[in-house]
């Protein structure tokens, strides 16, 4: 029968979760896009270190947004459950492919670098920590004493501005998300796991970058070198500014702003 008789005809979206090209594209573009939030991610966070008015009012704002934060929550959900089953459908298809000779294994092996060789391991401890992260920060149910909600609310000093425009006004109370970032980095182990997560995110994103610009077709002999240069120097930058909110806690140099949250 022909291929293109209507019963046989394949959709352009289907395709791209039946081929093996079509899932590598989309573990790029859901990689892209999940590169883009945790770097947005960072740059928000890193607003503990300026007044508390800062990232209070960034995190106001954002929870103002209602209905348009959840549908942002809920695509950058779709895109985390499409690129962790892209994973794993292309590392079975991989394993299958080899047929288990030994002797390539061992020589692809000693050939990958510790970030390839651990992908996957760390893409799965990656989402337990996301999943821990969520539920500490925004549910509130691994540390309620303080969550954000169960601690004194916070009186805006300034306006909170975005682009020039007072996104939140002075005066106004607000959840002290300041306070309740210090205040959970104070405990020695969950400042740790952070850490360790962060490290083994940032080993994900070193390896996930590299085989995105090979997806893309950007990577070749004459580029291969310095774009591994520019991942690794972010990537690195990335896992420092993560590191630098806990370990300023640990190291004492960020206090909660409220007496009465820090004597509690």
């Amino acid at each position: 029968m022909p291929l293109s008789a209507p019963g046989h005809a394949m959709h352009p979206v289907g395709n791209l979760f039946r081929s093996t090209i079509g899932r590598k594209f989309l573990m790029a573009v859901t990689g892209v896009v999940l590169i883009g939030f945790v770097i947005g991610h960072l740059v928000g966070n890193l607003q503990i270190f300026e007044n508390p008015d800062k990232i209070n009012g960034y995190a106001t704002l954002l929870q103002s947004l209602g209905p348009t934060l959840w549908a942002a929550r809920l695509f950058l959900l779709l895109c985390t459950v499409i690129h962790v089953w892209a994973a794993t459908v292309l590392t079975i298809e991989n394993h299958r492919a080899r047929g288990g000779v030994e002797r390539y294994k061992v020589k692809t092996w000693l050939q990958a670098t510790v970030a390839s060789r651990y992908m996957r391991w760390t893409g799965y401890v990656v989402l337990v920590f996301i999943l821990y992260h969520l539920a500490q920060f925004t549910w509130g149910v691994t540390s309620s004493a303080t969550y954000k909600e169960n601690l004194p609310h916070y009186t805006m000093g300034s306006d909170y501005k975005v682009l020039g425009f007072t996104a939140v006004r002075a005066g106004t109370r607000v959840l002290d998300v300041h306070d309740m970032v210090i205040l959970t980095f104070q405990t020695p182990a969950v400042s740790l796991f952070y850490i360790f997560a962060i490290g083994l995110l940032s080993l994900h994103l070193l390896h996930g970058a590299d085989s995105l610009f090979q997806t893309f077709g950007w990577r070749n002999h004459r580029w291969a070198r310095g774009l591994r240069a520019v991942v690794t120097i972010g990537c690195a930058a990335y896992f420092l500014g993560n590191l630098a909110i806990p370990g300023a806690v640990m190291a004492g140099l960020l206090q909660p702003d409220s007496a009465a949250v820090a004597a509690k």
